[in-house]
C-alpha cells in the first residue's frame, strides 16, 4: 500500500483532483467527511464537543451547529485547540480503520486540507499538493462559491502560504490552467503513484 497525503489551498481544486484519482482507482479517505461523521448525533465525539463548548453548539434537532461552533473557535486559538484535541484523534482512528480495510497494494489517498498547517507530511509516503495562484483561488471562491472578496481573502490568509505547501510536496499538480491540462497532469501523477506502490 502507498499512503498519499493530498492537500491544497482553498479554491485550488483539490476536490476535483481527488475525484479524478478515485476515477483512476485510488482509495480515498476524506478527512473533512470523517470529521463530520465523528460528531454526528449519538457519537461520543458530539457528546465530548457539547461537554466542552456547551449546548449552544447544537441545533434544535440535536445536530452540531457548525456556524455557532465556528464562531467560538475561529478567532480563539485556545478554543480551536480544545476542539482539535477532541476531533483529531477520532478522525485519525477512523482514517486508520479505513486504511486497514483497503486492498493490498492499493494507492490510498488521504484528502487532508490542513496537512501543511498541522505538520502531517511525515505521516505519508508521499505528499501531493494541488497548487494554484492566489488570483486563481480568489477568482474561484468569489465566482464559483459565491464568497465575498473579503471573506475569500480571510479564508486564504488563515491557511498555510503557497510556498509552505510547495515545500512539503513530493509531487505538485498545477491547477491554474484549463480542465484538460489538469486531467493530463493528474493522470501523470496517478501513473507515478501506481509505479511507486508497485515498487514497495
Amino acid at each position: 500500500m502507498l499512503k498519499v497525503g493530498l492537500t491544497g489551498g482553498i479554491g485550488a481544486g483539490k476536490s476535483e483532483v481527488s475525484r479524478l484519482l478515485v476515477s483512476y482507482g485510488a482509495v480515498l479517505i476524506d478527512s473533512d467527511l470523517i470529521s463530520r461523521e465523528v460528531v454526528e448525533p449519538g457519537t461520543p465525539g458530539l457528546a465530548a464537543v457539547v461537554e466542552e463548548f456547551g449546548p449552544a453548539v447544537l441545533t434544535a434537532e440535536g445536530t452540531l451547529d457548525r456556524p455557532a461552533l465556528g464562531a467560538l473557535v475561529f478567532a480563539d486559538d485556545g478554543r480551536r485547540a480544545a476542539l482539535n484535541a477532541i476531533v483529531h484523534p477520532l478522525v485519525g482512528a477512523r482514517a486508520a480503520e479505513l486504511e486497514r480495510a483497503a486492498p493490498e497494494g492499493a494507492v490510498v489517498v488521504h484528502d487532508v486540507p490542513l496537512l501543511t498547517e498541522n505538520g502531517l507530511a511525515p505521516f505519508y509516503d508521499l505528499v501531493v499538493v494541488v497548487d494554484a495562484s492566489a488570483e486563481t483561488q480568489l477568482h474561484r471562491l468569489v465566482n464559483l462559491r459565491g464568497m465575498t472578496e473579503s471573506d475569500a481573502r480571510a479564508r486564504m490568509a488563515a491557511q498555510a502560504t503557497r510556498e509552505e505547501r510547495r515545500a512539503v510536496a513530493d509531487l505538485i499538480v498545477d491547477n491554474d490552467g484549463p480542465r484538460e491540462a489538469l486531467e493530463a497532469r493528474v493522470r501523470e501523477v496517478w501513473d507515478e503513484l501506481v509505479r511507486r506502490a508497485a515498487a514497495r
